[in-house]
């Protein structure tokens, strides 16, 4: 499994694929501030969508769980 990006990294590689924040956030559904937040330091990205954003920017090593599967049942 790669190493998570640095926040410097995952704004380079939207800059290399000609990806605004706006445009990322609206592709996966995201606030754009949060966006920008966790890019910038401000959020760490621990829970919540903050978490889904970093697992998505790939800054964070994370699960993004469907939330009506949570506690994942066994066999699943």
């Amino acid at each position: 499994m790669p190493a998570p990006l640095t926040r410097e990294q995952a704004r380079n590689e939207l800059e290399r694929r000609g990806i605004s924040i706006a445009e990322f956030s609206r592709a996966h559904k995201l606030n754009p501030n949060l966006v920008h937040d966790l890019l910038a330091g401000r959020k760490k990205g621990l829970r919540g969508e903050s978490h889904r954003a970093a697992v998505l920017l790939g800054i964070k090593d994370g699960v993004i769980d469907d939330a009506d599967d949570f506690p994942p049942r066994p066999g699943h």
